[in-house]
């Protein structure tokens, strides 16, 4: 087998020129446009393709304990989920509703479930790994202002290493199949 390069924005449809048993993504639906998310359920439904798709982002951020901006950075983060990621307007936080749209539209039956990340006191690096890129997705989208994103983060941090940091991602995972005949 050899490994080759796609644009997955441009030439989706190149991905199935070779025999496909199952469509699989991951933490990748929240960064395509609905057009794009359109075009592959067309294509995996005129194959008669299983879709499964894990991680998508579903807009739940749950920090404990709670920070007087975190509701901000929260929103900031939703508002830059949504930006174009190479795709067109990224779906963000709507995905996983939007792709189980997608696919029933198209005559697939859908499984979904959460696939949330918990996140401990215990998870002091990826904690602040998220959180960095959450401080990050805000700066990007300019609110708040930047020494109240940097105030947060600094707060945050001092409690990931002290060890009272916990935090939630909500994530989706969905299995869609084709029912009867189309």
């Amino acid at each position: 087998m050899t490994a080759v390069p796609i644009d997955l924005s441009r030439d989706l449809e190149v991905v199935f020129d070779n025999p496909t048993d199952l469509i699989t993504t991951s933490a990748l639906l929240d960064l395509v446009s609905q057009d794009w998310l359109n075009r592959l359920a067309v294509e995996a439904v005129a194959r008669r393709l299983p879709v499964y798709a894990a991680l998508s982002y579903d807009g739940r951020l749950e920090l404990t304990p709670a920070e007087p901006l975190d509701r901000l950075i929260v929103d900031a983060v939703n508002r830059h989920q949504r930006t174009d990621k190479g795709f067109g307007p990224a779906l963000g936080p709507s995905a996983a509703k939007t792709a189980i749209a997608a696919f029933e539209r198209v005559g697939y039956a859908v499984t979904h479930g959460s696939a949330d990340w918990d996140l401990g006191p215990a998870d002091h690096a990826i904690q602040t790994e998220v959180q960095s890129g959450w401080a990050a997705a805000a700066r990007g989208i300019g609110d708040p202002p930047h020494p109240e994103i940097v105030d947060w983060l600094k707060r945050r941090r001092e409690l990931i290493a002290a060890g009272r940091s916990s935090l939630r991602v909500g994530h989706v995972d969905l299995l869609a199949r084709l029912t009867g005949t189309r």
